[in-house]
């Protein structure tokens, strides 16, 4: 990553002297690249399951029987399927700003801390939950959110407040996959803006303090610009998980009582695929999830490119 305008290249070097300094960077991907080509794109051949009445014991390329766009007529002909659709984009979209906001805020928060110690110490807390995997931290969930004896209903409880059902009821089962979520990732991200904050330097801050910039002025005109570039980075990334909503968390947390506001894309491909043995359907939905997530991810992209001057390459 890096910016057309960035002077440390000077002037008089060519494109082509650029590309020979940046081999070295370019060939620490390739192994990377391979697994992402053998475990991402190869599988994509499986695509073709999409177009066909798929029969497993024929084979991926038997002789299955094409029928075009009949599978993508049949999903989008089901009742539930722009319900699913909706839920996706809404539990996705809000993932995404949360996603971005929060860490950058806890960021800033914790950059304002003098003593070492203790920044390191938050910084272990809230970064530990990222390592656990939604089985494990899905059940905590369930313990701490639980209606009969869960922390969370206890403490309401001590205000006179019901027991809530945050997991068994429509009207809270979306926010609270929001919120843990949100709970359980930030912390990677809080890092990576925290390392951004690093590389600003601090004669900038020491120029505003000379102009009378507070606390506050100092952050919007120094801290935030200076992690512009890391910030379009990961907002670009997570705009192509636009319609992926967290299948992990969501099947170890949902139930059929909350499928009218928690059922997604990804669990309704389970469904179909693993649970009814509806192969073509369900290849058909998860590659139009793929189609709509390269548009965005491109579209994201371009303006971040147009706007931002920011390019990979």
């Amino acid at each position: 990553m890096h910016l057309k305008s960035d002077t440390s290249i000077g002037p008089k070097k060519t494109k082509n002297q650029i590309r020979i300094r940046e081999l070295p960077l370019h060939l620490m991907l390739l192994p990377g690249i391979i697994i992402i080509l053998i475990f991402s794109y190869v599988p994509m051949a499986g695509l073709i399951i999409a177009f066909q009445k798929f029969i497993p014991a024929k084979g991926l390329f038997g002789d299955q029987e094409w029928i075009g766009w009949g599978n993508f007529d049949y999903v989008f002909s089901m009742p539930n399927t722009m319900n699913v659709l909706q839920n996706t984009v809404i539990i996705a979209g809000w993932k995404i700003v949360l996603g971005l906001l929060v860490p950058i805020t806890v960021a800033i928060l914790l950059n304002e801390i003098g003593s070492s110690l203790l920044k390191r110490s938050i910084q272990t807390v809230i970064y530990f939950p990222y390592f656990l995997s939604w089985v494990v931290f899905g059940s905590i969930v369930v313990d701490l959110l639980s209606p009969s004896g869960g922390l969370f209903n206890q403490f309401l409880g001590l205000f006179g407040i019901e027991p809530i059902h945050f997991l068994g009821s429509n009207e809270f089962f979306r926010e609270t996959i929001i919120f843990t979520d949100t709970w359980k990732d930030f912390g990677y991200g809080t890092i990576v803006y925290l390392a951004a904050i690093t590389t600003i330097n601090p004669s900038t801050y020491e120029a505003a303090k000379i102009d009378g910039a507070n606390k506050w002025q100092q952050t919007w005109h120094v801290t935030l610009p200076g992690m512009r570039m890391i910030i379009v980075l990961m907002m670009v990334l997570s705009l192509g998980q636009v319609l992926n909503a967290g299948f992990d968390q969501i099947f170890n947390l949902y139930s059929p009582i909350v499928y009218e506001t928690g059922d997604i894309i990804d669990t309704m491909v389970y469904r179909l695929g693993l649970e009814n043995a509806k192969y073509g359907p369900s290849a058909a939905i998860g590659m139009f999830k793929s189609i709509v997530s390269l548009i965005f991810i491109s579209i994201s992209y371009y303006a971040a490119y147009r706007l931002f001057d920011y390019r990979l390459f």
